[in-house]
């Protein structure tokens, strides 16, 4: 099914987009690679993170690892649903700029 252009205003800030859309072509990422690559702090990424959990577009999985916890993000059919429509509406857009 193809999700249709829709701007999400949740997703379209620039950490949750970019959060996104590493999400989206693996089935999960752990926090710290997603932390190290978008070179943010662990308080920006949970606060984003959070943002997207309570949304139903990511869920957040913690599993044990050693004396320490680690946490798993993966993103929901939702999530999946939601950034293919809004990277619809971007290439919209954009494309309303190239016909000049």
């Amino acid at each position: 099914m193809v999700t249709p252009p829709a701007f999400d205003d949740l997703i379209h800030a620039p950490n949750r987009l970019q959060i996104t859309a590493m999400l989206a072509p693996v089935e999960a990422l752990d926090f710290a690679t997603v932390r190290e690559t978008l070179q943010i702090s662990d308080s920006v990424l949970s606060k984003h993170v959070r943002v997207l959990v309570e949304a139903g577009y990511v869920r957040a999985t913690k599993t044990p690892h050693g004396s320490r916890t680690r946490t798993w993000l993966t993103l929901t059919p939702e999530g999946r649903s939601a950034l293919d429509g809004h990277l619809a509406e971007l290439r919209r857009i954009a494309a309303m700029a190239s016909t000049r």
